[in-house]
């Protein structure tokens, strides 16, 4: 409107800014609160030794776009809590200050019945190898039979080690262009989210039975525990010979036992089957016949030292 022809216009007040926060970050905290009193029914996802802080906020982002809201972080490179994370992850802030942060990989899924990791690349090792849609559909049937379930993903720059994966129960690829198979982070936890989510919205599957009753899958700590135990009493007497295949020794030797999804009870029967093997051979015990079967027991042979 003009003025007066000597008189200043007087500047339009702007509008009093809001004081509430942006609508995504409310939205995102009132999501989170929401999904987590129901939220046992969704796995947890593990991001291995992530390099940018950026990419942590990004995985979030996609995490929350999907309903997922457990992560875990291991041994983040610059450190935690991270104000790039918190800037680039949208609203999904709820998320990153709900995650547990790890030293090492073996703490971050000692509690976990089932991991799957994501990899680009093939790595040689006899694993089950599903597409992100398999992989979801299978991860809702195994939380509905009562599991407690990990979705791995490894740094930017290289991935995961061989080892991590051989952790692993099952091995998650996405079929992109071979020539082009890259993704960030971001990216591969919004695949993964979204194949899950989709799974999940399609129907709950039926839980795995065997012997008619619900069998507990053993826990990656109790599995660890076992194997730990194995591998120190191969050890022992040699086994890794020579030393230069060792590593993908037992690598190969975890990937067996993982393939056979053990129970609880099955992982305690081994550890009493290595402890009675050792003791055994140390003189400490019999292998021979029970009391049970009417027989007395073995005289046993001494064990002859491996070089």
């Amino acid at each position: 409107m003009p003025t007066p022809e000597g008189k200043r216009a007087r500047p339009t007040a702007a509008p009093a800014a809001s004081k509430r926060p942006p609508r995504s970050r409310r939205a995102g905290k009132a999501g989170v609160a929401a999904l987590r009193e129901g939220a046992a029914d969704q796995p947890v996802v593990i991001l291995d030794h992530p390099q940018l802080g950026e990419n942590i906020g990004f995985a979030a982002r996609a995490m929350l776009n999907c309903g997922l809201v457990h992560m875990r972080i291991v041994a983040p490179r610059g450190g935690w809590p991270n104000d790039r994370a918190i800037a680039s992850a949208a609203g999904a802030t709820s998320v990153l200050e709900a995650a547990k942060i790890f030293d090492t990989l073996d703490e971050a899924i000692a509690d976990l019945n089932r991991l799957y990791a994501t990899t680009a690349r093939p790595r040689g090792m006899r694993k089950p190898v599903l597409t992100a849609r398999a992989g979801g559909e299978e991860i809702v049937a195994a939380i509905d039979g009562g599991a407690r379930v990990g979705l791995l993903f490894g740094r930017e720059r290289t991935g995961l080690e061989n080892d991590d994966v051989a952790r692993a129960d099952a091995i998650i690829e996405v079929p992109l262009n071979p020539e082009f198979p890259s993704l960030n982070l971001g990216q591969a936890v919004l695949l993964a989210s979204y194949e899950w989510r989709m799974a999940r919205l399609g129907g709950a599957a039926a839980a795995a039975k065997v012997g008619g009753e619900t069998a507990e899958p053993a826990a990656h700590g109790e599995f660890d525990g076992f194997f730990r135990h194995l591998e120190g009493e191969l050890d022992a007497v040699g086994f890794f010979w020579p030393p230069e295949k060792a590593p993908r020794m037992r690598r190969n030797l975890r990937t067996a036992f993982l393939r056979a999804a053990l129970t609880d009870q099955e992982v305690r029967t081994l550890r009493g089957v290595v402890k009675a093997l050792t003791e055994g051979r140390k003189g400490k015990g019999s292998l021979g016949k029970s009391k049970a079967s009417g027989g007395a027991p073995k005289a046993r042979k001494p064990t002859r030292p491996v070089d």
